[in-house]
């Protein structure tokens, strides 16, 4: 609470109305920490207001905000969600400027390992794996998937939902981590899923739902969906898969926007999202584990799985080869 104070006390001085928007993914307005922050910073800096921006998965926030920049016109000063794979991308769109660690005291408390961005322009916020989830009550045990290739057993059609990775973060963690798994064969791996597949959503939030609803029994997901089954439900009945040991290691980050001139009160954001108080309510409406080191779990993480063998490419080859590994697989969901 003292880091905090130092900086409602250094912005106290500014007493003007300001305003800081913030682009992000649309799970995290509706069912994750959102209004706690926008209260919680409101309340920190008064005449100052937080305003957020979701219209979609964080895939198509980050496209957005890329052509908002590239036309002049983008209003965001802080971007909150972007996947460590995406980060050569945003590098590249130079979507981001550098932060100051200085004005950011909680930075202290998130481990070195957790840092994706030697650059300094993106700082993590939570992470976790993307991997599958089964509805135990409409799955037979004998079909749970045990391997990457028995998702292609013929016994699944149409029993599967995943996401687009153009526009989806997890679809496109399952994408790497096909190309990961199989190399130059995961093209005939996509071949032989697709007709298992029930459909390709544009992001998570639509995908889960379908899944809740009981439309397909597997759903490409998070590794932490069980623990969501057991606090939400005092339930076991989503459980996660991890196929061959494996799961793809995702960590998400967040940063401010280069054409940002509100550089007080984005560093304060970042530093709220940091703090204690915000990073405590990740596991419970993110379903991601924090990033800060003293943030405690709740007791029903014990049913979060951590992989064996967490999956995932070096960012300079994602870099260079996302958009030729795109295209293939558009190419291949078209039938070419």
């Amino acid at each position: 609470m003292r880091k905090l104070w130092v900086l409602v006390v250094a912005l106290a001085v500014l007493g003007t109305a300001r305003e800081l928007v913030v682009y992000t993914y649309d799970s995290f307005v509706a069912w994750g920490p959102a209004l706690f922050i926008k209260e919680r910073f409101e309340a920190l800096f008064p005449g100052a207001t937080l305003t957020w921006v979701a219209v979609g998965d964080s895939s198509e926030m980050l496209s957005r905000l890329i052509a908002e920049l590239q036309l002049g016109i983008a209003r965001a000063d802080v971007f909150l969600g972007l996947a460590d794979v995406e980060l050569p991308r945003a590098l590249a769109h130079r979507v981001f400027q550098p932060y100051d660690p200085k004005l950011i005291p909680n930075l202290a408390d998130v481990p070195e390992a957790l840092l994706f961005d030697p650059t300094g322009h993106v700082l993590p916020y939570d992470h976790g794996y993307v991997t599958f989830v089964y509805d135990s009550e409409l799955l037979p045990p004998e079909l749970v998937p045990q391997t990457l290739d028995d998702l292609l057993r013929p016994e699944l059609k149409g029993k599967i939902i995943v996401m687009d990775p153009r526009t989806s973060s997890p679809g496109l963690s399952f994408l790497l981590w096909t190309i990961a798994h199989y190399g130059e064969g995961w093209r005939e791996y996509w071949r032989k899923l697709l007709p298992n597949l029930l459909t390709v959503t544009k992001g998570w939030s639509e995908a889960y739902d379908m899944f809740l609803a009981g439309e397909a029994p597997i759903v490409l997901s998070y590794s932490t969906d069980t623990a969501y089954s057991y606090i939400e439900h005092g339930s076991l009945r989503y459980q996660v898969i991890t196929p061959g040991g494996e799961a793809f290691r995702q960590v998400e980050g967040m940063g401010i926007v280069r054409t940002s001139r509100n550089l007080d009160l984005a560093h304060a954001f970042l530093n709220l999202v940091l703090s204690v108080e915000v990073q405590e309510r990740i596991p419970t409406t993110q379903w991601m584990f924090p990033v800060n080191r003293r943030a405690k779990l709740p007791a029903g993480y014990v049913y979060a799985v951590i992989p064996e063998k967490p999956v995932s490419l070096p960012p300079e080859l994602v870099g260079a080869k996302l958009e030729e590994w795109l295209s293939q697989w558009q190419q291949l969901l078209l039938g070419g």
